[in-house]
């Protein structure tokens, strides 16, 4: 039987202005690393125009806000519904063909 590695691994992910030590699946790394810059990056933009005029915690809702809006977003566009109800409807006139 294939032996199941649930092991962690160490990493620092470096988040806009702080860092994190974090342990993650060795598969899973690429994707914290991903996320570590889209929040630096989205951070930095909204720190660029709001710094001094808004809170640091008013500059982190915002990020997050524009990170959920993308996700919601994306996962709309993965939204497989439409696709699954039109092979439901053909497997089912393929299955009465074939009786």
């Amino acid at each position: 039987m294939a032996e199941v590695k649930n092991e962690k691994q160490h990493i620092s992910l470096h988040v806009y202005d702080e860092s994190f030590d974090i342990y993650v699946k060795p598969e899973e790394e690429v994707f914290y690393r991903q996320a570590e810059k889209l929040i630096t990056n989205t951070y930095n933009k909204y720190a660029q125009v709001f710094k001094g005029r808004r809170s640091d915690h008013s500059i982190a809702l915002l990020t997050l806000v524009e990170i959920g809006v993308k996700y919601e977003m994306a996962a709309g566009k993965n939204d497989t519904t439409p696709y699954d109800d039109v092979l439901r409807k053909l497997t089912a006139e393929i299955e009465d063909a074939l009786k």
